[in-house]
């Protein structure tokens, strides 16, 4: 069967592209287009989508506004297609947690030819989309207690998340729960240049624990949760006095900058047995052959389990490769870091 597709765009131009690029996709019908969102919801009442594809910034009602209401009268996978830059990267990042399960960006300029030169984020993304689990957003209620700790200045514990769609709202689940003395934390999420600052910004915001954007050099500590630059790989390597990060440019590793595998082998390599990898909800395979590698060195390793994942495909090609040494529900993986080390 196809995948259903509404486009919600206040732009003709984003909407004829958008309808050719998807249209062309094997597999995937555009039922109809909408310039915003109660002309959506209007055509939503005759025929609902599997997946719809929708602008923040549009007239009567805005992206952030429709996926609220989307998600609380029938939750629909939903991908955010806009200029996700400045205060557009925080609506966006809003629309993630509020339960969209995706986020492409598009550019302020070019729009027509940026769109059909880079359909392959786009219909990869509504692929993934119709092949997620949504539900009502569930929020934690109760930080973990703090771990009695004995450990030394030169801790050698880190935990390597990676993850993808579905990835933001699942690591709020995660991060949000954990105490202000946990193990220290590097992520690879992925997500367009200029989202994930926001994303570590409104974590910081929300976590005991502190979370940033790495920047090349930060020391990995606890306490500290340190999330990848989107466009821009992210590694960990030893030095004398602990671990720290190296942040920089290289090709796509299984499709993606920054490549969930390119940190997990750094850390197997940095921190062998020291490490805890995790990986948790996101379509595709990158990571899968990472976490063997930690496993293999000696670390501990963990996937999210396929009943709550929004999508199981990286975990489940973990699995595959005999990289995982146990699946845990997303509840339950705050209090796997937390006991680390």
């Amino acid at each position: 069967m196809s995948i259903r597709t509404l486009i919600v765009d206040d732009s003709a131009v984003v909407r004829q592209v958008l309808s050719a690029v998807l249209g062309a996709a094997p597999g995937i019908e555009v039922i109809g287009t909408a310039a915003d969102p109660v002309l959506a919801m209007a055509q939503m009442r005759r025929a609902w989508p599997d997946v719809i594809v929708v602008d923040i910034e549009m007239p009567k009602m805005d992206g952030l506004t429709f996926v609220k209401q989307v998600m609380a009268t029938r939750p629909t996978p939903i991908v955010v297609c806009s200029s996700l830059v400045g205060s557009g990267a925080r609506a966006g990042l809003d629309a993630l947690a509020a339960g969209a399960v995706a986020a492409v960006a598009k550019p302020t300029s070019g729009l027509k030819r940026y769109l059909e030169d880079d359909s392959a984020q786009i219909v990869p993304a509504v692929r993934a989309a119709a092949a997620g689990r949504v539900r009502r957003i569930e929020r934690p209620t109760a930080r973990l207690p703090e771990p009695a700790r004995t450990a030394g200045p030169q801790e050698r514990r880190v935990v390597a998340i990676g993850t993808s769609t579905g990835g933001t709202q699942a690591l709020e689940r995660v991060l949000t729960v954990l105490p202000a003395r946990s193990p220290a934390v590097v992520v690879v999420q992925h997500m367009p240049e200029k989202f994930t600052a926001a994303f570590a910004e409104r974590m910081n915001r929300l976590c005991a624990v502190e979370v940033r954007e790495a920047a090349d050099g930060d020391r990995v500590r606890d306490g500290l949760v340190l999330v990848a630059p989107g466009g821009r790989h992210l590694e960990v390597v030893s030095d004398p006095s602990g671990y720290r990060v190296r942040v920089f440019d290289g090709p796509p590793v299984n499709r993606h900058r920054p490549s969930v595998d390119v940190l997990f082998r750094s850390v197997a390599k940095a921190a062998g047995g020291h490490a805890l990898g995790v990986i948790m909800t996101g379509m595709g395979d990158d990571g899968a052959r990472g976490l063997l590698e930690m496993r293999r060195a000696g670390a501990a390793t963990v996937a999210q389990d396929e009943a709550t994942c929004v999508v199981h495909g990286m975990p489940k090609e973990a699995v595959a490769l005999g990289a995982v040494e146990r699946e845990v529900p997303l509840p339950a993986i705050a209090e796997v870091i937390r006991n680390h080390g």
